[in-house]
């Protein structure tokens, strides 16, 4: 089998093919009937490596012990950069509730954020660049599990991906639609958040609820918390800077007249940048520390899971947007395009390796809404644009 060809290369702009363009949405379709789970995309991963084979590239799969699976092209002008380009592969643990042909076969597994529209459009952006290989350098495929959970970049990271596949320059997209149709929004800097994730486990003494002296009542401990945690971000973070916290679950007592020995709180933290991150997380812990020692009550801080914000380099940026206006317009490039307090584990990737996340514009339901179904006008324009970037920094060199 053969790379889809599609129209003649133009350094500065590439042009998906119909036929790749229906190839592309056939591949999303069936991504969307079949979602898989976070390192569970086993199925998805195979049709990932066998179509990256059939078109030549070299295909690592299983990489560092996931399912991650990296492709890489080599052009055929000599030595130049190396450009990565990502997609994830992952669903969500909900009902598809969608009306298309299309929708998940499989009970309480989703494609409800567009994963299956991402992984499309990397295939589509290897097939045209396979079909036309005239660049110099190489272009290393990183099509990646695990984001929903945020540790499928994390752990690639940690196989050696940037010490395997060395790369100058590494850039990623998702579908958004806080912005129009057709758009591409951009920015230097933190384009989505850092999530912190935590659980404050509270341990009083129970008692009878008509003798609410002889105990002491872990609900009222946490009440107080939970105002209290309300100040970090009104009081200990710059008005310049940003920062979420919500506490989002409560729990505590089994009978309406017990005083529970204990109670539990979880919820999240969002941050734009790293020092909000650090000084919000501080302030958490030392906050369960003075309730704890106000009211006579044990109190222990689990930190559950932590990634960075994602934070996009300048020079990277100029580049997609140099690609996004060839292949749309420059009056469709928002930059900068407001940030989004969703969280995002190509940050792991941004860490290590310079880069920029972009968003492409859809129209239809917003991410994690039961009836989400990726625009497909979407995939084109994806692939498009990848190509383009790898044209543009590559073809000339």
């Amino acid at each position: 089998m053969t790379p889809l060809i599609d129209s003649p290369i133009q350094p500065t702009k590439v042009q998906i093919s119909p036929d790749l363009a229906l190839a592309m949405q056939a591949w999303r379709r069936d991504f969307h009937q079949h979602p898989e789970l976070g390192h569970q995309e086993h199925r998805t991963a195979a049709r990932v490596a066998q179509l990256l084979r059939d078109w030549g590239l070299a295909v690592h799969e299983n990489y560092g012990g996931t399912t991650g699976v990296i492709g890489v092209l080599d052009g055929r002008s000599g030595a130049g950069p190396t450009v990565g380009l990502r997609a994830d592969m992952d669903a969500l643990p909900m009902q598809d509730q969608g009306d298309h042909a299309h929708r998940s076969t499989r009970d309480g597994v989703a494609h409800a954020c567009g994963h299956d529209g991402h992984t499309a459009i990397l295939l589509g952006a290897a097939s045209h660049l396979a079909a036309h290989p005239d660049f110099s350098g190489r272009v290393v495929f990183v099509f990646q599990p695990a984001e929903e959970p945020l540790t499928g970049a994390k752990a690639l990271v940690q196989a050696g991906l940037f010490k395997d596949f060395p790369c100058d320059e590494i850039y990623g997209l998702h579908n958004n639609n806080c912005i129009g149709p057709g758009q591409v929004g951009v920015r230097v800097g933190a384009i989505l958040s850092a999530c912190d994730l935590f659980e404050i486990r509270i341990q009083g003494v129970g008692g009878h609820a008509a003798m609410p002296h002889q105990a002491n009542d872990p609900i009222v401990a946490g009440a107080a918390l939970v105002q209290s945690l309300q100040s970090v971000v009104s009081r200990n973070i710059s008005p310049f800077d940003t920062a979420v916290l919500s506490v989002c679950q409560f729990q505590a007592g089994s009978a309406i007249n017990v005083i529970a020995d204990h109670a539990v709180l979880r919820g999240t933290v969002r941050t734009l940048s790293r020092e909000a991150q650090s000084r919000t997380l501080q302030r958490l812990q030392e906050i369960c520390a003075g309730i704890a020692q106000g009211y006579g009550c044990q109190i222990t801080f689990d930190h559950l899971l932590s990634s960075p914000p994602t934070i996009n380099h300048a020079g990277p940026v100029a580049h997609v947007r140099q690609a996004a206006a060839a292949v749309l317009g420059a009056d469709q490039i928002i930059d900068p395009v407001t940030p989004l307090m969703a969280s995002e584990d190509f940050s792991y990737l941004l860490d290590h390796c310079p880069g920029a996340y972009f968003f492409l514009g859809h129209d239809g339901l917003t991410c994690h809404h039961p009836e989400f179904d990726f625009d497909d006008a979407l995939l084109a324009q994806g692939a498009a644009i990848f190509a383009t970037l790898v044209y543009q920094r590559c073809i000339n060199a």
